[in-house]
C-alpha cells in the first residue's frame, strides 16, 4: 500500500514546482494511492483554502476536485477505512516522542499515523519534516 501525505497530493492535482515528480513518481510505481477519510477531508480543504488565499481561482479548484473524487470513482486513488481510534492513538505517541523536537504540525502527524496503522509500505510527501516523522514511525518515505 502507498500512502501520501496532503502535499503530495496537491502537488499531483495541481500545478506547483513539484508537480512533475509527483506525476513521474505515481507513474514508476504503477499502483494506486491509498486515500484514507483524512487525507480526502484535508485535500479538499486546503484546495478550498487556496481559492480563498485566491492561490487558485475557483474554476481550476472545481478541476482540481473534480480530477481527485474521478480518481477516487476510477480506483487510481484507493479509499482506506481506517480506525480513528487507532490513528489518535498513534499519533499521541507520535506527537509525544517527537513534536517537542521536531515541530510536527498536527495534521502532518495524523497523516503519518494513518499510513503507519495502516502498514503502508510507502509514504510519499514533498514536506521534508514530515519525511522525517514518517521514517521515526517506521514507514519508507519519499522523494
Amino acid at each position: 500500500m502507498v500512502c501520501c501525505d496532503t502535499s503530495f497530493l496537491f502537488s499531483l492535482y495541481g500545478r506547483d514546482v513539484h508537480t512533475t515528480r509527483a506525476l513521474a513518481l505515481v507513474a514508476r510505481l504503477g499502483a494506486p494511492l491509498a486515500v484514507t477519510p483524512l487525507n480526502a477531508f484535508e485535500f479538499r480543504n486546503a484546495v478550498r483554502f487556496a481559492v480563498f488565499r485566491r492561490a487558485l481561482p475557483c474554476t481550476a479548484a472545481g478541476s482540481i476536485l473534480g480530477a481527485f473524487d474521478a480518481d477516487l470513482t476510477a480506483g487510481t486513488l484507493e479509499f482506506q477505512s481506517a480506525d480513528l481510534d487507532a490513528i489518535l492513538a498513534e499519533a499521541n505517541r507520535l506527537s509525544r516522542a517527537r513534536t517537542e523536537e521536531g515541530g510536527h504540525r498536527a495534521f502532518d502527524i495524523l497523516q503519518v499515523a494513518a499510513a503507519a496503522k495502516l502498514s503502508a509500505a510507502l509514504f510519499l510527501t514533498f514536506d521534508e519534516n514530515q519525511r522525517v516523522l514518517a521514517r521515526f514511525a517506521g514507514l519508507v518515505a519519499l522523494p
